[in-house]
């Protein structure tokens, strides 16, 4: 049970570290508005798939989670 708190742990420090990234850089560039990012916009109703933003996200976590797993 050791290694699942320290997993908590280092899940919480990220999340603190996300959250005060996303305040201190509230518009990061092309964060969202990459190509291959669906926006529609219609009367009222605003609609965004960040497809090319969630992969290019994955990628990044993947490598950096296999960088520390080591």
């Amino acid at each position: 049970m050791p290694t699942l708190g320290r997993l908590f742990f280092i899940i919480g420090a990220l999340f603190i570290l996300l959250g005060i990234i996303f305040i201190l850089f509230p518009r990061i560039p092309y964060f969202g508005r990459l190509p291959g990012d669906i926006h529609i916009e219609r009367r009222g109703v605003q609609v965004f798939f960040p497809i090319t933003t969630c992969i290019l996200l994955s990628i990044v976590l993947t490598l950096v989670l296999r960088i520390f797993r080591r």
